[in-house]
């Protein structure tokens, strides 16, 4: 049961922490391309929107089975 716990916590944690990372790289990544080439700068910002949302569905997926582990497996264990 604690181990579970565990598991699940750093499932949810880690995926927030990848997102984190992931967006300020996107983020930075975009401003850069902005500064270098300002008439690009709509494509890029449409571009970043859609990778923003796919980056997004990662940690959802991780929050769904750490529920699923969480409210399935674990009662199913005792």
């Amino acid at each position: 049961m604690g181990l579970a716990l565990i598991a699940v916590s750093l499932m949810i944690g880690f995926g927030a922490l990848g997102t984190a990372i992931g967006f300020a790289l996107l983020g930075g990544k975009l401003l850069e391309g902005s500064a270098r080439q300002p008439e690009l700068a709509p494509m890029l910002q449409t571009k970043m929107f859609l990778i923003a949302g796919l980056l997004d569905a990662v940690p959802m997926i991780g929050v769904g089975i750490a529920m699923y582990v969480l409210f399935v497996l674990v009662p199913g264990m005792a």
